[in-house]
């Protein structure tokens, strides 16, 4: 086996689970006999997996795994002929328990790099950052962005905080079953444009994530408008690029 063989086969026991996330893996001198292949072999395997932001490897202290088992980061389920099949986001099938945290909300003026998103310079915003496990480790980091107008908007009927508003530590509030949050606050979408690339995470994913800033991951931007072509919501998720990014088409 080379390098990029025994790599491979590494990343898919860090998938499985069979090495674990912040467990260190066997020394170099150890997976050279259980391979059969040279010490420098190894290091070339483990150098390919820490590019991939799977393994952090440092002097005296050995090689860590700095990712948990693979996941879906899946982007929705659209057009279901029943909205309570819907699923915003989903683990690989049996691999643990799947959680969601808000970690932060905030109110800014938008930097000029969210006029891309079709979002004007210097106008409220509020950012909400939540971060998805499975079984206590992250897997994906997401940031939702939205106008303050929209972020403040209260479904009919509805009496209490925003539901976009909601502060950290608090439950989720959810529309009523099998009904699109859009909908329940009344936000005019018609059409979401995804864009996924594979770039160096920032710095505020990659210290969630729990791997070093720069290292590459796949980012999917997804940019929601009105009727009018204005931009109602954005989100940007971040995810290790042992995952997979998926969606479902209905109908």
């Amino acid at each position: 086996m080379n390098a990029n063989q025994i790599a491979a086969d590494i990343r898919q026991r860090i998938a499985a689970g069979e090495y674990r996330y912040d467990t260190r893996l066997p020394g170099v001198r150890d997976h050279a006999e259980e391979y059969d292949v040279s010490q420098q072999t190894i290091a070339a395997a483990y150098a390919a997996l820490a590019a991939l932001g799977l393994v952090r490897t440092e002097r005296g202290s050995g090689t860590t795994v700095t990712a948990g088992p693979s996941a879906d980061a899946h982007l929705g389920t659209f057009t279901p002929p029943d909205l309570t099949a819907a699923l915003a986001w989903k683990p690989a099938p049996e691999v643990g328990e799947a959680t969601e945290t808000t970690t932060a909300v905030r109110q800014i003026a938008a930097p000029k790099t969210m006029s891309s998103w079709g979002i004007t310079e210097g106008s409220s915003v509020v950012e909400r950052t939540r971060l998805r496990s499975i079984d206590g480790v992250t897997a994906q980091h997401k940031l939702t962005v939205l106008p303050y107008e929209i972020a403040t908007r209260l479904p009919s009927g509805y009496e209490g905080v925003p539901p976009m508003l909601a502060p950290v530590g608090a439950d989720p509030i959810r529309p009523p079953h099998g009904v699109r949050m859009a909908d329940w606050l009344g936000w005019d979408a018609v059409g979401t444009s995804c864009t996924i690339t594979a770039e160096p995470m920032d710095d505020a994913a990659a210290l969630a994530l729990g791997v070093p800033t720069g290292t590459p991951g796949f980012r999917v931007v997804a940019v929601t408008k009105d009727s009018t072509g204005a931009t109602v919501s954005v989100t940007v998720t971040t995810a290790p690029l042992h995952h997979r990014i998926t969606l479902d088409i209905v109908g």
